[in-house]
């Protein structure tokens, strides 16, 4: 299974982790696995129009979604998917 890493400003919403495996062989099945676990995330992650939230950046082994295949990545067991939130302000 992958593993998902969570910021940990978010870890209130998967039970205290910052890291779990999760079942899925795409970055978007993962993620709709972590939301069928953990119901209350999905305002976080995704907007009204069901499209991730651009402060959202996802890596996988190191490398950005924009660099692969989108949500579209495959994964093998043991892929780190790491979340990460964007930080702004001046």
């Amino acid at each position: 299974m992958p593993i998902i890493r969570f910021p940990a400003l978010m870890k209130f919403y998967v039970d205290n982790q910052t890291e779990f495996e999760v079942n899925g062989a795409t970055v978007a099945e993962v993620l709709e696995n972590i939301l069928v676990r953990y119901p209350a995330l999905k305002p976080h992650l995704y907007d009204a129009n069901g499209e991730l939230r651009r402060h959202f950046n996802i890596f996988v082994n190191g490398v950005h979604l924009r660099e692969l295949n989108g949500l579209a990545t495959e994964l093998q067991t043991g892929d780190k998917v790491i979340l990460m939130a964007s930080a702004a302000g001046g």
